[in-house]
């Protein structure tokens, strides 16, 4: 298990004009809370952040938090961004301790091509993104992979056919992460019915019309007469 060693401050100020103020100066604002202590509002530089993220593979990273007075061992439970300019806006970690354990989402990576895909040509559907998980944070994973390169089509794989150490799986057992559907079939007329269709409604616009035009002449030749 890889931890991160991050410092940070502790900030006096909190609410939204003081986290503005810390990001202008390049922190990104944040609390630290959990295992029985008053939340801690802090401040982490953002390229320091940045470049530890960068540096870590998978979600669910554990950190060395070390602030004004002490360190801490946290989880990082969220990252704000921006919708539009995608900066880091606020952090969230929770302090834990490494020998009690933790309930966490961990992600699902589906793992090859399905045999149902590659010789069948259908649609692998991915339906169950991440799983929630009980452990110790020494045992926790990154992320889970699952092998989907035995699924044919009408096939699914579902959570309790996944074996994962030192973890106690909390997601009902019967949930599908994946299948394999048939391929989408469009029914379409034979091109002959599609041709006739407006060939056999012409003639009775035109002849409606021809009607028309004679019923019109002959009441001409009759005013004439007169």
């Amino acid at each position: 298990m890889a931890v991160i060693a991050l410092s940070g401050q502790r900030r006096d100020q909190i609410g939204k004009g003081a986290a503005r103020k810390s990001r202008a100066a390049g922190l990104i604002p944040g609390v630290l809370y959990g295992h029985g202590q008053e939340p801690i509002p802090v401040a982490i530089r953002t390229r320091e952040f940045q470049l530890a993220l960068h540096r870590h593979e998978g979600g669910n990273a554990i950190v060395n938090l070390a602030l004004d007075g002490g360190e801490y061992t946290a989880l990082i439970r969220d990252v704000q961004y921006d919708p539009l300019s995608h900066d880091i806006l606020h952090l969230d970690f929770q302090h834990i301790s490494l020998t009690e354990t933790i309930e966490i989402k961990v992600a699902l990576h589906l793992q090859g091509t399905p045999v149902g895909v590659k010789d069948g040509g259908g649609i692998l559907e991915f339906i169950t993104r991440d799983i929630q998980v009980r452990c110790l944070p020494t045992a926790m994973p990154p992320s889970i992979d699952v092998d989907v390169t035995h699924l044919n089509i009408g096939d699914s794989i579902h959570v309790r056919e996944l074996s994962v150490p030192e973890v106690t799986v909390l997601t009902d057992l019967d949930t599908t992460i994946a299948t394999v559907v048939p391929p989408t079939v469009i029914e379409e007329k034979p091109a002959e019915e599609a041709a006739a269709a407006p060939a056999e409604a012409e003639p009775e616009v035109i002849a409606k019309g021809k009607k028309e035009e004679g019923e019109a002449e002959g009441k001409e030749k009759e005013k004439e007469k007169k």
